[in-house]
């Protein structure tokens, strides 16, 4: 990592690329849905796996906030969250990243951009993400759960792989997947460019602000030096 306040290369700000993780980089978003699913079936509750669906990306308490009825009894909330934490580990084995996944991140990382995950992930959920990324030599930091007060929508992961980093918000570009990716990254003023392979449409994305909308990681990597992050590259305003 380069000096916070001198670009990689030479004076200026450093400029970076923030990632979400669960549905941006790796196909886990339905494997969380259904490991939700039976978390809630677990403690009698029967929330339709699309409402689930919709909230992924939330942190998980305000997912299980979100989803059942306010008038519960809330001490069950950790034993639910305890449940999903389970059922969503034994699924580690099977988590794949998505097509161009990794060569999206070498190809930020060489193009002179500061690289930082920032998930609402468990730090132990995290881990099995990156290690089905094998990406590590292009990540400068990342972040969990574990570094916030508040999960997404809140900001707080964000500032946590900002400052990681050495990134000002002005300086830098976030990627995800879901609404709540979005509204974390319009709190600090930071333009969003979205993929669908979380699973939510284009439009929707729009519609919450997404500057740019891509199929996935590798429609994003064949598009790079026109996309909003490869006009943050040093070299592409030097050409």
């Amino acid at each position: 990592m380069g000096p916070h306040g001198n670009g990689p290369t030479g004076p200026g700000p450093r400029r970076g690329v923030l990632f979400d993780v669960d549905g941006t980089l790796v196909d886990s978003s339905y494997l969380h849905t259904l490991a939700w699913w039976q978390a809630f079936r677990q403690q009698g509750y029967d929330v339709p796996m699309v409402s689930i669906h919709r909230c992924v990306g939330m942190g998980g308490d305000r997912l299980v906030d979100a989803l059942l009825p306010a008038t519960r009894d809330k001490d069950g909330d950790g034993e639910i969250m305890a449940s999903h934490a389970a059922l969503f580990a034994v699924n580690w084995p099977a988590l794949r990243a998505f097509d161009g996944a990794r060569d999206l991140l070498a190809q930020c990382h060489a193009g002179g951009l500061a690289v930082a995950l920032a998930s609402s992930a468990r730090r132990q959920d995290l881990d099995a993400l990156r290690a089905a990324l094998g990406a590590d030599a292009y990540i400068d930091a990342a972040t969990s759960a574990n570094d916030a007060k508040e999960s997404k929508p809140a900001p707080d992961i964000l500032v946590a792989a900002l400052e990681a980093v050495g990134v000002d918000a002005a300086d830098a570009l976030y990627v995800g997947d879901a609404i709540w990716d979005l509204q974390a990254a319009a709190a600090l003023g930071i333009p969003v460019v979205a993929v669908t392979c979380g699973g939510t449409s284009a439009a929707e994305l729009r519609d919450a602000g997404a500057i740019e909308v891509y199929e996935g990681p590798r429609d994003l990597l064949e598009n790079l030096q026109a996309s909003a992050i490869g006009r943050l590259f040093p070299q592409v305003s030097n050409a």
